[in-house]
């Protein structure tokens, strides 16, 4: 027999779940819209973007809450948001049931990866070892940031364009190689960072296609995190507050970065009068304002040919998905992949591409 007082405790316990169970889904309609945010005027709303995953996990574990408790008209709140999160999850899960490699269809492999200047190494060895997979996947465009030229006495270009025909510069940390044809190529230069974006127009057996190969400001969280390690080694206090205060303040600067150059390459995709494949280093998620204004019209090979649980990023716990290849409407995709191998931070992503 339940008592008044067991039975009030109840009914509270009920409410307070019932308020987490609303504000949950607010929050996850606001990572899905966050999106729709400029991070230089709606910081707040644009960072919900990142926390997504761990709302809509919430939000599962209260479907399933409602739905043990047999509370139906409740559980309808976590399974109609849920519903409405299905697109987000395509972007990082899919999967991939009944889709072809495309082997058999006119096309090319592209790939793009950020190779971390190969780890500043003096000996060619990673930079030698990511060609030979390249030239194992038969890639025919390659897409390389944070590119280093030289390794050692090495000169890596010399030993990439023993196997791709074509050469294409951007700033120091940008190149494209590719086994047709470059017509002409630029570089779209973003000011005063050590980031940039490129692009180059392939002849690909009689179609021209604008690769564009881009990198977005970083995050800025990395080197706040190695400015108190610097501080720390010389027998600095670094305060925990002041540690988050700037790993919040570089993340947001950063930010707003990266959504003013992702405005200008979204421009320069506008202009182009051939059909586009985009690669790169977007340093940002899925349904942030970058991904949006990157994607425009164009289609995420991902979501149209991917397979499983997409991370490009595999440092300590992190599995983030911040590396992209997009592609024209005309165009068609398959077999959308990452490898992992551990030269990098990153891992490359691969794509075939028809039309």
């Amino acid at each position: 027999m339940i008592t008044v007082g067991k039975l009030a405790i109840y009914k509270y316990l009920s409410f307070m779940m019932l308020v987490l169970t609303v504000l949950v889904s607010v929050f996850v309609f606001m990572g899905l819209f966050g999106g729709n945010a400029n991070p230089a005027t709606g910081t707040a709303l644009a960072l919900t973007v990142f926390a997504l995953p761990l709302f809509i996990i919430a939000d599962f574990i209260l479907l399933l809450f409602w739905l043990i408790r047999r509370r139906w008209h409740w559980a309808a709140i976590p399974a109609v948001t849920l519903l409405c999160c299905i697109p987000y999850i395509g972007t990082i899960y899919q999967l991939g049931l009944f889709r072809s490699s495309g082997e058999d269809k006119p096309g090319i492999n592209v790939a793009t990866y950020n190779v971390a200047v190969f780890g500043r190494e003096m000996n060619g060895y990673k930079s030698g070892n990511i060609l030979s997979i390249m030239m194992n996947n038969k890639v025919d465009i390659l897409c390389l940031q944070e590119y280093q030229e030289e390794s050692g006495d090495m000169r890596n270009s010399e030993r990439y364009l023993k196997h791709f025909s074509a050469m294409a510069k951007g700033r120091s940390d940008m190149v494209i190689f590719s086994q047709y044809p470059i017509i002409e190529s630029q570089i779209l230069d973003f000011g005063n960072t050590s980031n940039s974006a490129m692009w180059a127009d392939i002849d690909v057996n009689g179609h021209t296609v604008r690769v564009f190969n881009v990198h977005l400001q970083t995050t800025g969280v990395n080197s706040a995190l190695h400015q108190a390690a610097k501080q720390e080694k010389k027998g600095q206090l670094v305060e925990r507050n002041a540690l988050l205060r700037a790993i919040y303040g570089n993340y947001t600067r950063g930010m707003a970065i990266r959504a003013e150059q992702a405005n200008a390459v979204a421009a320069e995709i506008e202009k182009s009068p051939h059909p586009v494949i985009l690669c790169g280093d977007f340093n940002d998620v899925p349904y942030s304002y970058v991904y949006r204004k990157m994607k425009g019209d164009l289609t995420d090979g991902f979501k149209e040919s991917g397979k499983g649980f997409m991370y490009t990023m595999s440092e300590g716990r992190k599995r983030v998905r911040i590396d992209y290849i997009f592609h024209s409407e005309e165009m068609e995709g398959y077999d959308y992949r990452t490898l992992k191998v551990t030269y990098s931070d990153h891992l490359p992503v691969l794509m075939r591409i028809g039309w």
